[in-house]
């Protein structure tokens, strides 16, 4: 970023007038906050052609007015994406950054700001940015739900061990597995979703606290910002106090990104461990890992530990910023400039997180023979020896009494389960012998044994599959 090195003059801040005496440099410093909110320019510029049309629409610009302000802005944006813009941190902001700017291109700059405040300005900027971000993190949550799928069609008839408690549980297919991130994400899709509908109304026309004595026609600026309602209708704030205090929507959006980084990370666990020796169920492709500066054999999930560790700071940014507004009395109070270092990290964060994971995915292969030894294990079946006796009139309770006794036995023994003997079934009691051949069957028998919806059956995961193919085609 460009920064103006020429120190103004003083009385020179748009705001300077009841001032005697300048800013102190240190407070100058302090209080800035274009270095971050220069990100803002295009919406403030967009917020300030439609404010400007608004004016010339109530007589407040003439045409040659209003056409000199968009050309000054114009010019203005073209040089902000040049690079070529010189920001003043004396400028405070890039609301006022661009505004005097504007007003050293022509004199009727100085008519922009007509009934309008910085603070429903920023609020109306942000909004705006919030609009695109969300939008934009819906399309990258979707990029990870098609790595998933597409993961689902090359390895998904691959069964492994389910884990609760970190111990295995009983088998699953790899399909299931990734179909309940896919489920997961889609519910984070909601809520950004819901969180849009609230950050979609505009609050430009507030003011700083009360309106204006002029006649802002504020649906006309809401209706030029996109801020409408499906059937194209304006969406504008309903109490001007309300619409420049608010931040609710964005902590709706950290709390629901923060969300979002917590079930990456979970999935990013999954990965973690699945790539373990120990477990030894996938490799991740060399891309997105990396070696160590001593130990030459090390190869380590680096990208997946980073999802992981990223999800902190997405969370710590929500957490922070409700500190920040839980003591603040109405209505806007200069506290809340520090609202956008929060939103813009965490927005930043989650959009690299989403993308490295979708890559990633994309890279991982899975180690079939490790996962099928792990899946022999005879004791995943137990739960299925005790629902045998449940169809043969056993009360639940004491079939999961007499497979548990079982277990131990075998335990005691030094042997898996399927190597007990007919003697060794009958003295645990419960009519085990008679159902114990279940754990000899195939094990794509047992899971299509589970018919119920949801659950891990062959034909239940396909449909799931099928319909998810529809739902991520566009």
């Amino acid at each position: 970023m460009k920064k103006n090195k020429k120190n103004q003059k003083k009385g020179e801040a748009l705001w300077g007038g009841r001032f005697l005496e300048e800013t102190s440099r240190l407070m100058r410093d302090f209080s800035q906050s274009v270095l971050f909110d220069a990100r803002l320019y295009e919406h403030d510029i967009r917020g300030s052609i439609a404010h400007a049309r608004m004016l010339k629409k109530i007589g407040v610009l003439n045409a040659k007015e209003l056409r000199a302000i968009e050309k000054g802005l114009a010019e203005i944006r073209a040089e902000i994406v040049a690079g070529d813009f010189c920001w003043s941190l004396d400028r405070e902001d890039v609301h006022m950054n661009i505004e005097a700017e504007l007003i050293l291109r022509t004199p009727h700059g100085a008519k922009l700001h007509t009934g309008r405040s910085r603070n429903d300005q920023v609020a109306t900027d942000v909004r705006l940015w919030m609009k695109e971000e969300i939008v934009a993190g819906q399309a990258l949550l979707r990029g990870v739900q098609r790595a998933l799928l597409d993961w689902a069609y090359r390895d998904g008839t691959v069964l492994l061990p389910g884990y609760t408690h970190m111990q295995r549980a009983q088998p699953v297919c790899l399909a299931h597995h990734l179909l309940a991130y896919i489920e997961m994400l889609d519910r984070d899709m909601g809520r950004l979703q819901d969180c849009f509908e609230r950050v979609n109304v505009c609050p430009l026309g507030s003011g700083a606290i009360a309106g204006s004595t002029l006649p802002l026609d504020r649906a006309f600026v809401a209706k030029e910002l996109g801020f409408i309602d499906r059937n194209g209708r304006p969406r504008i704030t309903a109490n001007s106090m309300d619409a420049v205090s608010d931040r609710d929507f964005i902590v709706e959006y950290l709390s629901a990104a923060a969300l979002v980084a917590v079930h990456l990370s979970r999935m990013a666990e999954d990965y973690i461990l699945w790539s373990s020796a120990e477990f030894n169920f996938i490799r991740i492709g060399d891309a997105f890992t990396t070696g160590s500066s001593l130990m030459p054999q090390k190869k380590n999930p680096d990208a997946a530990e980073l999802v992981r560790g990223k999800s902190g700071r997405v969370v710590g940014n929500l957490v922070g910023m409700l500190v920040l507004l839980k003591g603040l009395p109405m209505t806007y109070n200069r506290d809340l400039q520090e609202d956008k270092e929060r939103l813009f990290d965490t927005a930043d964060t989650l959009r690299g997180t989403l993308s490295v994971l979708a890559e990633m995915i994309q890279t991982i292969r899975v180690n079939r023979p490790a996962c099928a030894l792990a899946v022999s294990d005879p004791l995943l079946l137990a739960t299925d020896l005790a629902d045998a006796l449940v169809r043969r009139g056993v009360p639940f309770r004491d079939a999961h009494h007499h497979v548990g006794k079982a277990v131990a036995l075998a335990e005691q023994l030094g042997k898996p389960l399927t190597d007990l003997t007919d003697s060794e079934w009958e003295s645990v009691g419960g009519g085990l012998s008679g159902v114990s051949d279940i754990l000899n069957e195939p094990l794509e028998k047992r899971m299509d044994a589970r018919k119920m919806y949801g659950a891990p059956n062959g034909n239940a995961v396909r449909a799931a599959m099928k319909y998810w193919t529809k739902r991520l085609k566009d």
